[in-house]
């Protein structure tokens, strides 16, 4: 059965009944969770995105629109907490740890590969002139929306949205300038 139930559907004398939110949706977030993780966070991480993800709607309960869908509200909390996560967790490794798991020089390579683009992206990046860097930095590392760079620039939506493109198109053309595309090789 698709849900499209409103906020106030599950009120009760006007307070949320996130019980009953929980056992209806609990499923919903985790298929969220596990599409969008592909794999790289563990089973705690989805279990406390899961919980967060609840907990952060019955935190917000008094500036829920009871005319507003939940299903949406969820998936958008689901899916910034699950941005949050993913940021923390960066990957960070040392060969050193792996040097007998590596079956073949091809693993080394692509390694090798993946490290360089990855120097080659921040140099790139570090090249920026300061406004485009700052944007770069709320919208990629702080998880800052494009409106609230808007406002704390006092920039409008639109110009921002411009410069984020137009960054992402110019770190393209100079990645694959400075080192070409892997793909292609």
């Amino acid at each position: 059965m698709e849900r499209n139930e409103q906020i106030k559907d599950y009120k009760n004398k006007e307070i949320l009944e996130i019980e009953n939110i929980y056992n209806n949706f609990y499923h919903y977030v985790y298929t969220i969770t596990i599409n969008t993780a592909k794999g790289y966070l563990e089973d705690e991480d989805i279990e406390e995105i899961i919980s967060d993800t609840f907990f952060v709607l019955w935190k917000n309960r008094n500036r829920l629109e009871d005319d507003r869908k939940i299903k949406p509200y969820i998936a958008g909390i689901a899916k910034k907490l699950i941005k949050e996560k993913s940021r923390k967790k960066k990957v960070h490794f040392d060969l050193s740890n792996y040097e007998n798991k590596i079956e073949s020089i091809d693993e080394i390579n692509l390694i090798s590969e993946e490290r360089e683009e990855i120097s080659l992206l921040k140099d790139t990046v570090k090249q920026l002139k300061e406004p485009d860097r700052q944007i770069l930095e709320l919208y990629y590392y702080q998880s800052m929306k494009i409106r609230e760079i808007a406002k704390y620039l006092n920039q409008s939506e639109f110009t921002i949205k411009q410069r984020l493109y137009r960054m992402r198109k110019r770190i393209k053309k100079e990645m694959e300038k400075k080192g070409g595309n892997r793909d292609e090789k």
